[in-house]
C-alpha cells in the first residue's frame, strides 16, 4: 500500500485535535510554522493540509488573521439521478424542499454562441457551429451552492418554443421534458466528475475560498437516437454541498 502523503496525514492530526477539543470552534491554531516544527514537516505541507480542511468546511482562513476552527454547518444533498426529473417539476428544488429550504435558480441565456472545440466535440458538431448557451446559478435559500453552464445545438432547436432554457411556456422543466416537446426522447445522461480546485471567478460567485476544492461534473444528454442535445459543466463546492448517486437497479 503506497504510503499516505504527508499532508493528508497532517490533516488527519489537525481533525484529531478539534475532535478531542484541543481546539474548538473560533479558536485560531497556531501558525503554521509552529505546527511544522511540532509535526516534522514543511510549512508547505501544513499549508496544504489546511487547505484541505478549509475546502471541506472543517476550518476558516481569514485574510491577515489566521486560521481559525469554522462553526459546523450542514452540507447541501446534492442527488445525482436518472429518476430525478419529472414531468413538470425540478430535482433542485425537491431535493432543498426535503432539506427544508427554498431551492431556485438564476439563469442568463445566449443564443447563436459559436462552438469551442472542446463543446464542438461533447455535442457531436463542428467547431463553431452556433449553441445556445446559459448559465445558472442554483440557490439554497438565497446562497449559491452550485453552478452550471449549459451548452445545446442552436440547429436543434430554432424556431421552437423550447429554444431558450428558462423562456417560454416550458421554462424551467428541465432538458429531458423540454426535449419530450419537440418530439425528442432523451434515453441517457453521461456524467465525468472530477475534484479540481475553484477558479477565483467561481470561488467569488460560490463565496468560497480561492482554489477550494470542488467537483467538477462534465454532464452530456443524448436521444434515444444516440445524438448529444445539451451538454454542461456543473461545479458543486465540497464545502457547501455533498454529492449523493442514486443508481436504480431493473430487475
Amino acid at each position: 500500500m503506497p504510503e499516505q502523503p504527508p499532508y493528508l496525514r497532517i490533516a488527519y492530526v489537525l481533525r484529531q485535535r478539534i475532535a478531542e477539543h484541543v481546539w474548538t470552534v473560533g479558536d485560531r491554531l497556531p501558525s503554521r510554522a509552529q505546527i511544522a516544527v511540532e509535526c516534522g514537516v514543511g510549512e508547505n505541507v501544513v499549508r496544504r493540509a489546511q487547505e484541505l480542511l478549509i475546502s471541506q468546511g472543517v476550518l476558516e482562513g481569514r485574510v491577515g488573521a489566521g486560521t481559525y476552527v469554522a462553526k459546523p454547518r450542514r452540507r447541501v444533498r446534492v442527488v445525482r439521478s436518472s429518476t430525478r426529473e419529472q414531468p413538470g417539476g425540478s430535482p433542485f428544488r425537491a431535493d432543498m424542499q426535503a432539506l427544508g429550504k427554498q431551492g431556485n435558480w438564476e439563469s442568463r441565456t445566449e443564443a447563436k454562441v459559436p462552438a469551442s472545440a472542446e463543446i464542438a466535440a461533447r455535442l457531436g458538431i463542428a467547431e463553431g457551429d452556433l449553441c445556445v448557451r446559459t448559465v445558472y446559478e442554483f440557490l439554497a435559500n438565497g446562497r449559491p451552492v452550485q453552478l452550471s453552464t449549459s451548452w445545446e445545438p442552436y440547429e436543434l432547436t430554432a424556431g421552437t418554443l423550447v429554444v431558450l432554457p428558462e423562456g417560454g411556456p416550458h421554462a424551467g422543466v428541465g432538458v429531458v421534458n423540454r426535449m419530450a416537446a419537440i418530439g425528442i426522447t432523451v434515453s441517457h445522461a453521461v456524467e465525468q466528475p472530477e475534484p479540481r480546485q475553484a477558479t477565483v471567478e467561481e470561488a467569488s460567485l460560490l463565496g468560497i475560498q480561492r482554489a477550494a476544492l470542488v467537483t467538477h461534473i462534465r454532464r452530456t444528454y443524448y436521444s434515444d437516437q444516440g445524438q448529444p442535445v445539451e451538454t454542461a459543466d456543473i461545479i458543486i463546492p465540497a464545502a457547501l454541498c455533498e454529492i449523493v448517486y442514486e443508481i436504480p437497479v431493473n430487475r
